[in-house]
């Protein structure tokens, strides 16, 4: 199938998806449930294309393995949090924000589903590589095994803080977050640059340059920490000030005396 076909494809079972999902989020008023589709639709998209992708069967089923096993890990992990915990405070603050306007939520599950097909872009460019080129190959192994392992790591460090009751209310300030405000994010970051060593050689190389560039964009200034430091103000106030101003927001690095910090950093 030529790009622009698999591309539809993609798009068609994510809204198919993200339909379904809405209904969802309808029935238990938990709009979290968009994170755990994402995820898992991102991570469909990537065996689909390496599937049914026109590249060398190596380079497509190395494609499948490591789209489909990041998205499973990652919507395996935010379903669990979902299940067993209230709606995320983004999305209750949305919830009050649209009066719970079920028609923009629809809309917003939608845009989930054309998020997909951007992200898919990466996929589309790896698998149209004409074949599989060893070293780079284990570049994107090795790229993979380490960002996907980091971000494990950080979300069961965290995960462990928020079950611990004498921590409520307090920040996660112990192993990886030590070192960085959002250790799952820089490593989500640097996960994406798999696909760009597994897209060497490709007609659509350049393509995959749009996962860590677009991902990057998304974390810093749109949806990712922008609106999880709103909501870790809103219900930690000084303690994520004092946070924020001693550990490195994205890029993990040794933490900062307070009093070092100037007055104009808050």
């Amino acid at each position: 199938m030529n790009p622009w076909a698999l591309l539809a494809m993609v798009w068609a079972l994510a809204a198919a998806v993200m339909v379904l999902g809405w209904g969802w989020q309808r029935r238990h008023a938990n709009a979290s449930i968009v994170d755990v589709l994402w995820a898992a639709s991102v991570g469909a998209a990537a065996v689909l294309l390496g599937i049914f992708g026109q590249g060398a069967a190596g380079v497509r089923g190395l494609l499948a393995v490591l789209g489909g096993g990041w998205g499973l890990r990652l919507a395996l992990h935010l379903w669990r949090r979902v299940r067993a915990e209230p709606e995320d405070g983004r999305y209750r603050h949305l919830r009050t924000h649209w009066n719970g306007h079920q028609g923009k939520f629809f809309l917003f599950f939608q845009a989930q589903a054309l998020l997909v097909v951007l992200f898919a872009l990466p996929f589309v460019a790896v698998s149209a590589a004409p074949r599989l080129l060893a070293w780079w190959a284990a570049v994107a192994v090795v790229v993979w095994l380490v960002s996907v392992g980091g971000e494990a790591i950080a979300d069961r460090q965290l995960a462990r803080h928020r079950a611990d009751p004498a921590m409520r209310g307090k920040t996660c300030r112990s192993g990886l977050w030590r070192y960085s405000r959002h250790p799952n994010y820089f490593f989500e970051w640097t996960h994406w640059f798999a696909y760009v060593a597994l897209a060497v050689g490709s007609p659509l190389a350049g393509w995959a340059w749009l996962g860590p560039v677009v991902m990057l964009a998304f974390l810093r200034w749109v949806s990712g920490i922008p609106y999880t430091e709103a909501q870790a103000l809103r219900t930690r106030g000084e303690d994520y000030r004092q946070y924020q101003q001693t550990t490195s927001m994205l890029f993990p690095w040794f933490p900062r005396h307070a009093s070092s910090t100037p007055r104009n950093a808050r």
